[in-house]
């Protein structure tokens, strides 16, 4: 490495490299935070026609090729069909959702109750053990153990589900407009479908011919790597996460869980996180089910769970694959860093994004910066090994 300094001519050049690379960056960031997602979310519609498209290309032109029928027909009844069996999904699995949150409802003290009964029963029993441990365990520790069973117990009861109801009634109108944006959005969502996927061959063309063959071959190669880490992944963790919510709907409708269906859904979704899993919720009701002496619903618990963790345990591999190559400690610091920027939609898309930016320093993006910036470390370490050296003379 060369230790002498660089001249002025040299330094000025390499920190407006720097500098400019500095703006862009920046620049790039602000326009895909202030104009990027923006513009994405009012063209969302078109953005999803766009990907159902691409994923009906291969059946259309399958179909196309066996059957000779014209493309736009061929197009039509597959889009026909994806949204017919889409609906008819969502509106089972929605219709028997309603009827459970409605029994919800109706049944709230009761549960409130039923609640309140089964803390305070484990509440009793923490207090029962942290008093047989008195011998051992420091008068504070002991204290600090029953308020915080206390407060846990008061946090209980001050639970304001009228409150609450109050609060979504007030949102009525704001929700039903929301529903009504929706409608509209659905409708344009269905009908580009059906334009994209009938011209998708013409408009892929018209699109890569008026780009030149690197910027095309460069599109390319981020094609490829966006499409290994979200593509990839988030295909294979809902994969996943439908086997799980399939495997608790079953298990919960074998228990008698009255509830079963919302129970199955928001466990899926916590499933789908990275780290938390099912099992931080089934484990501890689990536990708690064994302290009040509920000992067939822990059971049954610990049996879906199981279950659960077999799934993920054999199917995972062979879904999954090496979609993500990401170690275990970047993974959790995509988690973090995600969750402190995004919440929980953070800490799914985190590590993908790290990912992402490992997979393009491996495609040589970000080389020239790195030698600029290893370049300017040299110089700065050559100009205080000049002075120093200045100093000992």
């Amino acid at each position: 490495m060369n230790e002498s300094p660089l001249t002025w001519g040299e330094r000025a050049q390499l920190w407006l490299r720097l500098g400019l690379r500095a703006v862009l960056a920046l620049g790039g960031l602000a326009l895909a935070v202030w104009v990027g997602l923006p513009l994405l979310s009012l063209l969302s519609p078109f953005v999803l026609a766009l990907v159902l498209a691409w994923l009906l290309n291969p059946a259309v032109k399958w179909l196309q090729r066996h059957s000779g029928a014209p493309r736009k027909a061929i197009s039509m009844v597959l889009v026909i069909l994806v949204f017919a069996v889409i609906g008819g999904v969502l509106f089972g699995l929605g219709w028997a959702a309603v009827g459970q949150v409605r029994s919800l409802f109706d049944n709230r003290q009761s549960l409130l109750d039923e609640l309140l009964e089964g803390l305070a029963g484990v509440v009793n029993s923490v207090q029962g053990w942290l008093a047989g441990l008195g011998d051992f365990v420091p008068q504070g520790v002991i204290t600090t153990g029953e308020d915080l069973m206390a407060a846990v117990l008061d946090w209980a009861r001050g639970l304001d589900f009228s409150g609450w109801l109050a609060q979504m009634a007030g949102q009525a109108p704001s929700m039903a407009a929301n529903v009504s944006n929706f409608a509209v959005a659905l409708v344009v969502f269905v009908m580009a479908s059906y334009f994209i996927t009938g011209d998708y061959p013409r408009l892929r063309f018209e699109l890569t011919d008026r780009v030149p063959m690197v910027a095309r071959d460069f599109c390319r190669s981020l094609k490829d790597i966006f499409m290994s880490a979200f593509g990839g992944y988030i295909k294979s963790q809902l994969i996943l996460s439908l086997g799980v919510f399939l495997i608790l709907t079953v298990g919960f409708l074998f228990m008698g869980q009255p509830y079963g269906l919302l129970l199955a859904f928001a466990l899926a979704v916590l499933d789908f996180i990275p780290i938390i899993g099912a099992g931080t919720v089934m484990v501890p009701w689990a536990v708690i089910d064994m302290v009040l002496a509920q000992y067939g619903e822990a059971a049954g618990l610990m049996a879906v769970w199981g279950v659960i963790v077999l799934f993920r345990r054999f199917a995972e591999p062979k879904i999954l694959g090496n979609q993500t190559g990401l170690s275990p400690i970047l993974s959790l610091v995509g988690i973090y860093v995600g969750m402190k920027l995004g919440g929980v939609l953070g800490m799914v898309v985190g590590p993908l994004l790290l990912l992402v930016c490992i997979n393009l320093a491996k495609l040589g993006i970000f080389r020239p910066v790195l030698d600029d910036l290893s370049l300017a470390a040299a110089d700065i370490n050559a100009i205080l090994r000049s002075g120093r050296k200045r100093e000992e003379e």
